[in-house]
C-alpha cells in the first residue's frame, strides 16, 4: 500500500479502470468486499481500496506504511480466493472528496453504508451523498444490516421511464440481476420492454401506481437488494426520507447503484 499525493494520478495508460472500494475500517466497508470483488471478477479489473485519511501529519514526519484498515480489507479479499487483483492506497483528505476525485478513474466506485435510520433524518453519510452527487462513474452504497451482516437477498429494482439516462440505468439493472442471481423488478413508467432483450434474467414489472405486476418468475419477492438509478436522482437524494414517493419502494433505505452519464 501506498500514501499519494491526492494531485496525481495513479493508473498507467493502458491498464484496465479498477472497481474502487472506500475503506474506513468500519463493519459497514468490509460488508463492501464481497459485492466489489464479484463486479471486478465479472468484469476483469482490479480492485482499489482507498483509505481516505486527515492529512494532519508533521511536515518532516516519515510516511506511515502501516495501515490496520487496509490491511484487514486485503486479507479479506485474498480469502474469497478469486485471484482478482488488489491495488491499496492511503490518501490525504475528505473521503467524500477524495472519492469522487477517485471516480474519473474507475469502472464503479463502491461504499459501505449502515442500515438508514430515519429518525435522524439523513438516510446517507456524507462520503455516499457526494459520491452521489457528484462521480463521474456507476456509484453502488452497500447497505450493511442492523445487526452488522453483509445484506443479501431480494430482488433488483429499476423504474423504467423516459428519461435520457433510462437505457443504461435498466441495462445495469439487467447486467446486476443476471450478476447476482436475483430477480429484477422493473417499476414500469413506459411502454417499451426489456424483457426480450434479457430472456435468461427472471423479472418483474410493476406498473407505477396501480400496484398490478407481471412475473415472469416463481420466486416470492422478499424485499429490495439493490435499486438502480440515474442521474434525475442524484439532485434530491441527500435529503429524501422514508417513506417518500419515489416509484421503488422503500428507496433508498436499500443499496443504491447510481448509474452516471
Amino acid at each position: 500500500m501506498r500514501d499519494i499525493d491526492p494531485s496525481r494520478g495513479v493508473r498507467v495508460r493502458g491498464e484496465p479502470k479498477p472497481v474502487v472500494v472506500g475503506i474506513d475500517g468500519s463493519t459497514a466497508s468490509r460488508n463492501v468486499l464481497g459485492w466489489a470483488v464479484t463486479e471486478a471478477v465479472n468484469r476483469n479489473v482490479p480492485i482499489r481500496l482507498v483509505h481516505a485519511v486527515p492529512d494532519i501529519k508533521p511536515l518532516n514526519a516519515p510516511p506511515c506504511c502501516i495501515d490496520e484498515a487496509l490491511i484487514r480489507a486485503e486479507d479479506e479479499i485474498r480469502g474469497l480466493r478469486t485471484g482478482v487483483r488488489v491495488d491499496s492506497v492511503r490518501i490525504p483528505g475528505e473521503s467524500g472528496e477524495v472519492l469522487v476525485r477517485e471516480s474519473f478513474n474507475a469502472v464503479m466506485v463502491c461504499v459501505g453504508a449502515p442500515t438508514a435510520n430515519p429518525s435522524t433524518g439523513r438516510l446517507f453519510g456524507p462520503t455516499a451523498v457526494a459520491l452521489l452527487e457528484r462521480a463521474h462513474c456507476p456509484v453502488a452504497v452497500i447497505r450493511t444490516d442492523s445487526d452488522g451482516s453483509a445484506r443479501k437477498g431480494g430482488v433488483v429494482s429499476v423504474v423504467l421511464d423516459d428519461e435520457p439516462d433510462n437505457d443504461a440505468v435498466v441495462q445495469m439493472a439487467m447486467h446486476e440481476g443476471r450478476l447476482r442471481n436475483a430477480t429484477v423488478r422493473q417499476v414500469d413508467r413506459r411502454l417499451n420492454s426489456w424483457i426480450r432483450r434479457y430472456p435468461d434474467v427472471p423479472v418483474e414489472i410493476v406498473a407505477s401506481g396501480t400496484g398490478r405486476q407481471y412475473r415472469r418468475s416463481r420466486r416470492d419477492a422478499v424485499g429490495v437488494q439493490l435499486a438502480v438509478v440515474g442521474d434525475s436522482d442524484a439532485d434530491d437524494i441527500g435529503t429524501l426520507a422514508v417513506p417518500n414517493c419515489h416509484p421503488i419502494l422503500g428507496y433508498p433505505d436499500c443499496s443504491v447503484l447510481m448509474v452516471r452519464k
